[in-house]
C-alpha cells in the first residue's frame, strides 16, 4: 500500500448527469482518481488494472465558484459551424488537496498498478508517458503529487467513506460510450484521526 498527496489548484469534476449547467462534485470521484493514476504510469488501457483499491481523504475544503465559458456540442457535422459552440455556466473548485491510498486488491496484472506507481516514484526515468498530468478535464493540471513516507505523521482527515445513506453519489467506473455501464456508490465525509484508511473508505475499481 502507498499513499500519495495530490494538489490541484483549479478543477471541475463534472457531475455525470450535468447538462447545460456543468456542476462539479465536491471531491474527485474514485473513477477520476484511478484515471490519473493510470496516466502517471503511462497506461492507456483502463481495464488493465481493474481490481485496484483506492481510499481518498480530503486535506482541504475546496472553494466553489462559477464561471461562464464556451462549450462545444457537435450538433452539426461541420466542426467549424458556429451553432456547435455556445456559452454555458461551469462550476470550478479551487485548492483541491487530498491523499489517495492505493492497494493492489485483486489486480491480477504483473506488475500491479501499485508496483508500477512505486517504480514511477523511485525510477521515473523508466516511465513512458505523454502529456500533462491532469485530474478531471485535460486543462486541470496537477500542481504536485508526492509519495508520503511511512514515518510521516498525518493528523485528522476528512475521509470519503461508503455509506448506503450517504448524500454523495459518485462513479467508481465510467462508461464513456453511454451511461449504461457507469457504476456508482454512495458516500459521505467522515473526520477520523487515523493514518490508515478505515475499511469503509476502500473502493474497488471494477466494471460491475
Amino acid at each position: 500500500m502507498i499513499a500519495l498527496q495530490v494538489e490541484v489548484p483549479i478543477a471541475c469534476f463534472r457531475q455525470s448527469r450535468a447538462r447545460e449547467y456543468a456542476e462539479t462534485y465536491l471531491v474527485p470521484p474514485p473513477s477520476t482518481v484511478y484515471g490519473m493514476l493510470l496516466s502517471i504510469v503511462g497506461e492507456m488501457n483502463r481495464y488493465k488494472h481493474c481490481g485496484t483499491k483506492l481510499a481518498i481523504a480530503l486535506l482541504t475544503q475546496p472553494q466553489k465558484s462559477t464561471i461562464i465559458r464556451t462549450f462545444r456540442r457537435f450538433k452539426k457535422k461541420e466542426i467549424s459551424d458556429p451553432t456547435n459552440a455556445r456559452p454555458d455556466y461551469q462550476e470550478l473548485l479551487t485548492d483541491t488537496q487530498f491523499i489517495v491510498w492505493v492497494d493492489s486488491g485483486i489486480d491480477a496484472e504483473s506488475p500491479t498498478l501499485l508496483e508500477r506507481l512505486q517504480i514511477a516514484f523511485t525510477h521515473p526515468e523508466t516511465i513512458n508517458r505523454f502529456g500533462g498530468l491532469c485530474l478531471g478535464e485535460s486543462h486541470d493540471l496537477v500542481n504536485s503529487i508526492n509519495l508520503i513516507p511511512a514515518h510521516i505523521q498525518i493528523g485528522s482527515l476528512r475521509w470519503l467513506v461508503q455509506d448506503s445513506d450517504g448524500t454523495l453519489t459518485l462513479p467508481y467506473w465510467v462508461d464513456h460510450v453511454g451511461s449504461q455501464g457507469t457504476r456508482w456508490r454512495r458516500y459521505l465525509f467522515q473526520e477520523l484521526p487515523q493514518r490508515h484508511p478505515p475499511e469503509s473508505a476502500w473502493t474497488t475499481i471494477e466494471t460491475t
